[in-house]
């Protein structure tokens, strides 16, 4: 058995209480938001909600509200679900057989009944929302802590790195890549860490001189405080620390609201970004996590301040609400890609496409998470290993 096995094994079993609450606590109000969106405009379209669950499997403790919705939390907390009348399962496979046995009164509030862009509406409205919540959590961190930014000004130029190849020089403030406005150094690493192996211009200022370099980054594997491995572009470059550099600014509700919307979207480009690169072959696909890896991250995190877990939160919400509007049947892309083929041809598919697809999905999720969990457990028991 080897010592890296050994490690993880101790490191895993050491931090399990420290990693489930934080873990916890992340996933729960990720997936309240989610699901709170399907709710709401289900509510508002007038279709009848049986159940509100966080987690799945037998009910811990739950109670009824007055529209006859039960609300409940669940054994297994790995996610949730909105049950609607007509429904068979939780993933709102619609219950055909119970559909057509309908009276009319039943058919107002059921979803299966409901007009193709009120469906469309119900389901979009989960991912939407998980945006929504983490757009409002930046804007929130940024308006009360503020957001400490440094300016893009090279303090340093490691020998031999692709820096000192591109002619950088300390004192050099960096302007513009690929014409792009750079206002501070993590836009410049931003850009970098997402550019390994493709040829940048810079135009950086040289004391007070306007200069054009080409620049391009290496692919490198770095490790954060946390002992955690992540492959990126870097040029070789540390940052200007001098007090005329650091900056922290807090920001009013319009502009951190649009700067909250501006992190969001710089989440969901790089998850993108990231994935069309494990298609292409220019990414390795060990990256990809699964319930154990959010759960250690959510510790490590933790440590770092509520702040910290806070902003974890918003990243992963914005995660969660992207993967799920894949077009992968059982998710919510999937049900949006069998309306749009309804919208087109008029009709839905038939139950024996649908279940064919739901089928699929289904099997497409579970090698995912199996997948997944698989690099999730490598990476605990044997650390940089690839």
């Amino acid at each position: 058995m080897s010592m890296d096995f050994m490690g993880g094994l101790s490191a895993f079993g050491g931090g399990l209480v420290g990693y489930i609450v934080p873990f916890l606590f992340v996933l729960t109000i990720v997936v309240f938001f989610h699901e709170l969106g399907h709710f709401l405009v289900a509510r508002w379209c007038g279709i009848k909600v049986l159940v509100f669950s966080i987690g799945f499997g037998p009910e811990i403790v739950g109670f009824n509200d007055r529209y006859g919705t039960r609300w409940k939390v669940s054994a297994v907390p790995l996610g949730g679900y909105v049950k609607f009348f007509g429904d068979d399962n939780a993933a709102s496979v619609p219950d055909h057989a119970a559909a057509a046995a309908m009276s009319e009164a039943e058919k107002q509030d059921s979803f299966v009944y409901k007009p193709v862009a009120s469906r469309a509406a119900v389901v979009a409205a989960g991912p939407i929302a998980n945006f929504i919540l983490a757009i409002a959590i930046f804007a929130g961190i940024f308006m009360t802590i503020g957001k400490q930014t440094t300016s893009a000004r090279v303090d340093s130029v490691q020998a031999g790195s692709a820096a000192q190849s591109a002619g950088f020089k300390p004192g050099d403030l960096v302007l513009a890549i690929n014409g792009n406005t750079i206002d501070s150094f993590s836009d410049m690493q931003r850009v970098v860490s997402v550019s390994a192996g493709e040829p940048l211009n810079v135009e950086v200022d040289r004391g007070g001189v306007p200069v054009t370099l080409k620049a391009v980054p290496e692919l490198k594997e770095l490790k954060d405080n946390f002992g955690n491995v992540h492959r990126l572009g870097v040029l070789g470059i540390s940052r200007s620390m001098a007090p005329g550099d650091v900056k922290t600014q807090k920001y009013g509700p319009f502009a951190a609201v649009a700067a909250g919307a501006q992190e969001t979207w710089f989440v969901i480009d790089r998850t993108l970004s990231y994935i069309g690169g494990v298609f292409a072959g220019r990414e390795a696909a060990d990256q990809l996590g699964g319930p154990i890896r959010i759960a250690q991250v959510s510790g490590q995190v933790a440590t770092a301040g509520f702040v910290a877990l806070i902003h974890l939160t918003a990243v992963l919400s914005v995660s969660i609400g992207l993967l799920n509007l894949f077009p992968i049947p059982l998710l919510d892309g999937g049900h949006l890609l069998f309306y749009g083929i309804e919208a087109i041809r008029g009709r839905p598919l038939s139950e024996r496409a649908q279940e064919v697809g739901f089928r699929i999905g289904l099997a497409l999720v579970l090698m995912l998470m199996i997948f997944a969990t698989f690099n999730d457990i490598k990476g605990i028991f044997f650390p940089g290993s690839s």
